[in-house]
C-alpha cells in the first residue's frame, strides 16, 4: 500500500522548482496559482535566495505549490486528480494542505488560497514576539517532553525516530541550548521565523476560521490521515476544522507513521522538495520502501515504486 506525503515548512530551498519547469505543463500551473495566490511563486521557486524564501508568507505557498506541481507530473493525466492506486495521504504542518488537495478534500486552487492567507497569518502573529524552533535531536520520548515542558517550552513537532521540534521564545530556546535533555545528542535551531504550532499561532488561527467558513470542501476520496492524532478522517469539514486548529496544535507525527503501518503502508512517496519526510522514515519504519520527489529525474523510479505498491483499482461495472 502507497502512502503519499508531503514536507513542511523548511523543505525549500534557493532555485528548487527550476528543473521542474522544464516540464509539460508546470509553468502554466505554476502561474496559474500565482495569480490566485497573488505570489510570484516561479520568480520565489527559482530566482529568490535563501532568505526571501525563508519568509513563511512565502514559504508555505511555494511549498504547497511544489507539492502539487510534483503530484500531478508524478501520475496520469488520466488519473482523477492524482488519487488513482494511493492508499493513503498526509502532510507535515503546510504539508498537510498539499496532503488535503490530494484527498480531493480541496481543489488546487482552493488549497492555494488558503496556504497564501495561512502564510500571512501566521507571519503577523510571529512577529508579535521574538519566537522560534529547535530540533532536538536523541532523548527518551517523554524525558524529553518533560525537560521543554519544565522550561516552558512546546513540543510543537513529535515526530518520531528520536525527533521532536521545541517552540517557544528566544530565551526559553536559549536557556534549552544550555541545559540539553539527558540523552539528547544535539539542538540545532530551525531556520523558521516563530513558534509554529504553539499558543503563539492564535491569532492565525482567528484570522482563518473565518476564511474556511466559506471554503468549498468535499470528503476525502482515500484515507487523509491527520496531524493531529494520527487518526483518518472521513469528513471534509472536519479535515477543514482540523487544518485551522493545527496552526496553534503539535504536529504528531509520529502517531501519522503508526498509522500508516496500521494501514498496511509498504511504500512511501514524499512530494517535491521531498527528503526531510522519508528520511525519518527509513528510521522509523523500517522495511517500507521509500523515495523522495528533489527533481523530474526521479519521477521514473518513483512511477515503478507507484506500480509496485498502488492500491488496485476497482473496474467500473458494465452498463
Amino acid at each position: 500500500m502507497l502512502v503519499l506525503v508531503a514536507p513542511g515548512q523548511g523543505a525549500q530551498k534557493p532555485g528548487f522548482l527550476t528543473p521542474w519547469l522544464d516540464l509539460p505543463g508546470v509553468t502554466e500551473r505554476l502561474t496559474w496559482w500565482s495569480a490566485v495566490s497573488g505570489l510570484d511563486l516561479i520568480h520565489y521557486g527559482t530566482k529568490a535566495d535563501e532568505e526571501e524564501i525563508r519568509d513563511t508568507a512565502v514559504a508555505q505557498p511555494l511549498l504547497v505549490a511544489a507539492g502539487l506541481a510534483s503530484a500531478h507530473a508524478l501520475f496520469s493525466e488520466g488519473a482523477e486528480s492524482h488519487r488513482d492506486g494511493l492508499g493513503a495521504s498526509a502532510g507535515h504542518s503546510v504539508g498537510e494542505i498539499t496532503a488535503a488537495a490530494v484527498a480531493g478534500v480541496l481543489t488546487d486552487e482552493a488549497a492555494m488560497v488558503l496556504v497564501r492567507r495561512r502564510g500571512l497569518a501566521m507571519a503577523e502573529a510571529a512577529a508579535q514576539a521574538e519566537t522560534g524552533m529547535a530540533a532536538v535531536l536523541g532523548g527518551e520520548q517523554d524525558d524529553v517532553v518533560a525537560h521543554l515542558t519544565k522550561l516552558g517550552l512546546t513540543p510543537a513537532n513529535v515526530n518520531g525516530a528520536g525527533q521532536i521540534v521545541a517552540a517557544g521564545t528566544a530565551e526559553q530556546l536559549a536557556a534549552l541550548a544550555e541545559d540539553k535533555p539527558e540523552g539528547v545528542r544535539r539542538v540545532v535551531p530551525l531556520k523558521v521565523a516563530g513558534a509554529f504550532h504553539t499558543d503563539h499561532m492564535a491569532p492565525a488561527v482567528s484570522a482563518l476560521q473565518t476564511l474556511m467558513e466559506g471554503a468549498p470542501v468535499a470528503d476525502p476520496r482515500l484515507p487523509y490521515v491527520s496531524n493531529r492524532d494520527g487518526q483518518v478522517v472521513t469528513s471534509g469539514s472536519e479535515v477543514a476544522q482540523r487544518l485551522v486548529a493545527q496552526v496553534s496544535n503539535p504536529v504528531r507525527w509520529d502517531l501519522c507513521m503508526e498509522t500508516f503501518q496500521q494501514l498496511g503502508a509498504t511504500a512511501i512517496i514524499e512530494v517535491a522538495p521531498g527528503g526531510t519526510l522519508v528520511g525519518i522514515a527509513k528510521r522509523a519504519l523500517p522495511g517500507v520502501k521509500t523515495l523522495a520527489l528533489k527533481t523530474p529525474d526521479d519521477l521514473e523510479a518513483a512511477r515503478a515504486l507507484i506500480a509496485e505498491h498502488a492500491v488496485p483499482v476497482a473496474a467500473t461495472p458494465a452498463e
